[in-house]
């Protein structure tokens, strides 16, 4: 057994990730924490496939290069769906985890077998998403709903932004279907961003549902992961010497005193330093329109 705490790398286009590492911190309270937000091309749903897999590879080997992780958790379904088979191949010598729609966990547990998969316009326009469905949701009616805006409103909830309650139930309305008798039940959560306004998402439901967030799938999915690799498993972080998380911002931009304050209750402290190699790439892409 490695009786060191293990280094973990979790990434995401913003701070949607934050709900994924609330969740690790739980499974690994020992660990020792980057959180990668590439705010600098933020958001995701804008970029051209091809090039969105780019930047991820190109961030997220400067990260790996010197933050030397032991596992990397890529908190983002668009980066998961796109980048993880080339992050795979590049990186073998190190374990990865993606996130993908739940959907099969929704379609078992479905009463009505009606559910709905809330992500972003990119991740509902992805085979991949449809092969799930196909796969492990064939006995459901499953309405896909494509959500331009619900990310930038839990990115803007987050900076202390206020966020109008209208706004949020425009996004989420299409999602509550009513078929035959029977009513939606279950609705994945496609996209890390979207549990950070959970308590809103309940409260302008128009009938209560089971909102499936793949955080602690992925979790647990991570803490095995280091465990096979040989990782002790400290079940509190008092048994280790653990040492406050980093927080990273490709955009170099400071964070807001909001911001701030979600990163210290998650253990996570800010890290000064120049832009890395994702604010350059979006300046080079900027320039370019």
């Amino acid at each position: 057994m490695i009786s060191r705490a293990p280094n973990i790398l979790v990434f995401d286009s913003g701070l949607g990730g934050l709900t994924v590492h609330a969740e690790l911190l739980k499974a690994r309270p020992d660990a020792t924490y980057a959180y990668a937000a590439d705010d600098a091309a933020f958001p995701y749903g804008d970029w051209e496939p091809e090039a969105l897999t780019g930047q991820v590879v190109r961030v997220l080997g400067a990260l790996i290069a010197t933050r030397r992780p032991d596992i990397v958790v890529i908190a983002c379904n668009t980066a998961s769906t796109l980048a993880l088979p080339l992050l795979r191949a590049k990186f073998p010598e190190i374990p990865f985890v993606g996130t993908v729609p739940a959907i099969k966990p929704a379609a078992t547990a479905s009463r009505s077998r009606l559910i709905s998969v809330l992500a972003t316009p990119g991740t509902v326009a992805r085979d991949y998403t449809r092969d799930l469905i196909r796969d492990y949701a064939a006995h459901c009616d499953v309405r896909l709903v494509g959500s331009a805006r619900l990310a930038s409103l839990a990115e803007a909830r987050m900076q202390g932004v206020f966020v109008d309650d209208a706004d949020i139930a425009r996004e989420i309305m299409p999602a509550f279907v009513e078929m035959e008798g029977r009513r939606t039940d279950h609705i994945v959560l496609a996209c890390t961003h979207y549990p950070l306004l959970l308590e809103d998402l309940r409260r302008l439901a128009p009938w209560p549902v089971d909102w499936v967030d793949p955080a602690p799938a992925i979790a647990r999915r991570a803490d095995h992961l280091l465990t096979e690799a040989g990782f002790a498993h400290h079940r509190h972080a008092s048994e280790t010497r653990v040492e406050p998380g980093e927080a990273l911002f490709t955009s170099g931009a400071r964070p807001n005193h909001a911001v701030a304050r979600a990163l210290a209750a998650r253990r996570l402290g800010l890290t000064d330093g120049p832009a890395t190699a994702g604010a350059r790439l979006q300046e080079e892409r900027n320039a370019a329109q």
